[in-house]
């Protein structure tokens, strides 16, 4: 791992510590404050936004999408699918990438994909509206509102669209306005531009061993994602966002309670998690018999960075980390991918800082 940056919060204490490079070529260290993307900790984000219409009426959460946007999800699809089943993934609406990216085509076979397509579109301008269709015309992925339900960027895109129907504005100025400014974060934003401004990292992608040495996707057009997964911030504003976001103080406490209802959902690693309205409980690794309960938040991934936040049920303890290199783990004669250090070394970060 070229480098990683972190915050723990505990109470009113506040650790950050980085270690490693934001550069491989010049050396150049990470620091606790640079600017990462976060990837989908954006859709906690999105989430929120969406549940700020409900709770002032202009979206129904367990209204049919059709109602909203009929053209998007024609037919009787659009009439089963609610706005809750978009942000819980039980929609049965396939994700879009393998299809945008032809060389993942093969996902979650992955031993038949590859990096190809990343370059092929560093710099393409994604229409949201076309990535909805491939994920809407793709072969269903189960039934709306059947469960495990599966872990899908289709959902958010379409809830992403969902709030600029509903609002009159672009979904970047609604979770800005509404979310963003509201938990006072001030090194967050949803980006227009291929680049990362201020502080920060290159991002090292290695496509289970498939790029080596890893290639810098710093520079990169988010519109692959758009608002579901673009986010810009810090381990410090995460922080802060989830904080208030478990307080009550960003939706109000019915529908964090929403938010926190949970169905199992298939993730993008093929596990089963489970998964609430933009938010999942995550267990804290080798719990002791002290825990008070699980942490609540979200992970993310773009090409060459991730991401983690965990708040603690009580909302006392937290974390939040961000990786500049991804998918680290090369794959074994089965293409599943193998075990690997530094997947042991995180599990201990983790532990550490949630548990002292």
């Amino acid at each position: 791992m070229p480098g990683l940056f972190a915050e723990v919060r505990d109470g009113d204490q506040v650790w950050r510590g980085a270690a490693g490079v934001a550069d491989v070529a010049t050396g150049r260290p990470v620091t606790a404050d640079m600017r990462h993307r976060v990837g989908s900790i954006t859709k906690t984000f999105t989430a929120a936004a969406v549940l700020q219409q409900v709770e002032s009426g202009q979206i129904g959460l367990d209204a049919p999408i059709a109602r909203y946007l009929p053209k998007l999800v024609p037919g009787e699809r659009g009439d089963a699918i609610t706005v809750r089943m978009l942000l819980n993934h039980t929609s049965g609406l396939a994700e879009y990438l393998p299809y945008a990216y032809p060389s993942l085509r093969a996902f979650p076979d992955l031993a038949e994909t590859g990096p190809q397509s990343l370059d092929d579109h560093r710099h393409t301008r994604f229409d949201p509206v076309e990535l909805i269709e491939m994920g809407v015309t793709a072969p269903a992925v189960g039934a709306p509102g059947g469960t495990p339900g599966v872990y899908s960027n289709t959902n958010y895109l379409l809830l992403v669209q969902l709030l600029e129907q509903v609002t009159g504005t672009t979904a970047e100025e609604c979770v800005t306005r509404n979310v963003i400014e509201r938990a006072g974060l001030c090194d967050t934003e949803l980006p227009t531009g291929p680049h990362v401004d201020g502080p920060h990292s290159r991002l090292y992608e290695s496509w289970f061993g498939m790029i080596d040495p890893p290639r810098d996707y710093s520079v990169f057009d988010m519109s692959w994602v758009g608002p579901s997964a673009s986010l810009i911030s810090t381990v410090a504003d995460i922080n802060r966002f989830f904080g208030l976001l478990l307080a009550g103080e960003i939706v109000g406490p019915s529908s964090l309670a929403q938010m926190r209802r949970t169905v199992p959902v298939v993730s993008q690693e093929g596990r089963v998690i489970d998964y609430g309205l933009g938010l999942h409980p995550m267990e804290g690794p080798a719990r002791p018999a002290r825990d008070p309960g699980a942490f609540w938040g979200h992970g993310g991934t773009v090409w060459g960075g991730g991401a983690l936040a965990m708040t603690r049920a009580d909302g006392k303890r937290q974390l939040a980390l961000a990786v500049n290199m991804q998918r680290w783990n090369r794959l074994d004669a089965s293409g599943r991918p193998q075990p690997h250090p530094i997947d042991a070394a995180l599990a201990t970060l983790c532990r550490v800082a949630m548990y002292g």
